[in-house]
């Protein structure tokens, strides 16, 4: 039976390739093997009966209303300009320096990832505000276009990051089985601060590395990275730096640190970061009841493919379960020479793979589920564990050429920004994330020292 649940999955990924709707082909498939299965012999309908018990899980879990929240939030600062207005103020800051206006990007792309959590209209921003400023002042493409969709990806690690809170759930669950597995009948837990905590140091690396990077090839390649001169009319005060820099901030401070201080759940958060972004838009004049209206559309319409998906890889889950699944994948993993390190390699590779041609939701609710608890009961931290993972798909999601951050720039750049220099571009990019995972496989106190102080895992 173990070797049906592979077809499972396989057929799962040929439909998601051929692109077919997330949702309806997780638990189409998954109700079509299920009900050959029972008329075969080989699947106990017994096992279909948890379904609704799953679905009720989902949609009586608190931890997940933190998603539409922080969707919202996101949303509603994109449409407030927020990101226009702190590149301005930013690039006139450092623009006398080389390689300023470089660095300048990136700083605003971890403000915006911070703020918004969402890598697709980080991506998308950045493209239409910073590219052509970035090409107009004289910036190479490949470094122009490599720095916008490095500092779009950042979404996906800085928290509060959406993708942070739904791996969060997923790692919380394959946690709790793992420990049941080992005959742990008061398991621990994790919890979305703890991946919170355990991404903010890690998260600080990467724009670190991405800065040094920057400053490096504005020394080495001066003509690639000119300085650049406001012009009188671009004086910029403490005012103008401090109405830029100041809400978003105190928002970002407000959340996160609600969140790692033990004043809020995330989901209270969410509802904090939801109502402050509100706020911004609303003081700033940007947020007309027609831009509202959009903004509530488009938060309907994330949530609930967010939702669909997640009900849709539970009864997948739970048919690939039912055909011994997870101890076929239990077996192979143990059964590598190396051990855990073997295992954790393999996974590693076989995610990254898969981040060219799936979503990062998909990944989560699909593969981690499958995975999660074999790793988990071989003695890995689920905080460490979330975290290399977050990072590993962020690599997969800046690799030429199947990088969804790529494709994303792709759309909204200039014509005489070619694909391949934007893919050039990224290839730097992509060798410091691997040094960062490198670097976190070999202290991973990186990422469990935070959570530790905070809550004392």
């Amino acid at each position: 039976m173990e070797w049906i649940s592979l077809f499972l999955f396989l057929s799962v990924i040929v439909l998601l390739l051929a692109g077919f709707p997330v949702a309806f082909s997780l638990g189409g498939t998954a109700l079509l093997f299920a009900f050959v299965g029972v008329i075969g012999g080989g699947f106990e309908a017994p096992f279909l009966s948890a379904l609704p018990s799953r679905i009720f899980g989902i949609m009586n879990n608190e931890m997940l209303v933190a998603v539409p929240l922080f969707v919202f939030m996101g949303v509603t600062l994109e449409r407030a300009h927020i990101a226009e207005e702190l590149l301005e103020t930013l690039s006139s800051l450092f623009g006398s320096l080389r390689g300023g206006l470089g660095i300048s990007v990136m700083l605003v792309g971890m403000l915006l990832a911070a703020s918004t959590g969402i890598v697709g209209a980080t991506v998308v921003t950045m493209g239409l505000l910073s590219l052509p400023t970035m090409l107009k002042r004289g910036y190479s493409a490949e470094i122009a276009a490599g720095t916008i969709c490095a500092s779009g990806t950042l979404g996906q690690i800085i928290p509060p990051s959406i993708i942070l809170v739904m791996l969060g759930d997923v790692m919380s669950s394959a946690y709790q089985q793992a420990q049941l597995a080992q005959g742990i009948f008061s398991p621990k837990t994790v919890s979305v601060g703890d991946l919170f905590a355990g991404a903010l140091l890690p998260g600080l690396l990467l724009v670190f590395l991405y800065v040094v990077y920057l400053m490096v090839i504005a020394w080495l390649r001066p003509a690639a990275m000119p300085t650049y001169s406001a012009s009188d009319g671009e004086a910029l005060s403490l005012g103008k730096v401090l109405s830029a820099l100041f809400p978003p901030l105190m928002l970002i401070f407000a959340v996160l640190g609600s969140i790692l201080g033990g004043f809020a759940t995330p989901t209270e958060a969410a509802g904090v970061g939801a109502m402050g972004a509100l706020l911004i838009a609303t003081v700033r004049r940007a947020l007309s009841l027609e831009r509202l209206r959009e903004v509530m559309q488009s938060t309907l319409r994330i949530s609930s493919m967010v939702f669909l998906i997640l009900i849709g890889a539970s009864l997948f889950s739970l048919v690939f379960r039912g055909y011994g699944g997870d101890d076929g994948v239990r077996a192979i993993l143990e059964a590598l020479p190396g051990g855990v390190f073997a295992a954790m390699l393999l996974v590693m590779l076989v995610m990254f793979l898969l981040g060219f041609v799936l979503d990062f939701i998909e990944i989560t609710f699909v593969v981690v589920p499958i995975v999660g608890p074999v790793l988990l009961a071989m003695g890995l931290d689920p905080v460490w564990l979330g975290i290399m993972i977050a990072i590993n798909l962020q690599t997969s999601f800046l690799t030429p050429p199947f990088g969804f951050a790529l494709f994303y720039l792709r759309g909204v750049a200039p014509d005489t920004v070619t694909t391949g220099q934007i893919y050039r571009g990224a290839m730097p990019f992509v060798g410091i994330q691997l040094l960062a995972l490198l670097i976190l496989a070999t202290f991973p106190g990186l990422v469990t020292w935070l959570p530790e102080i905070l809550y004392g895992r």
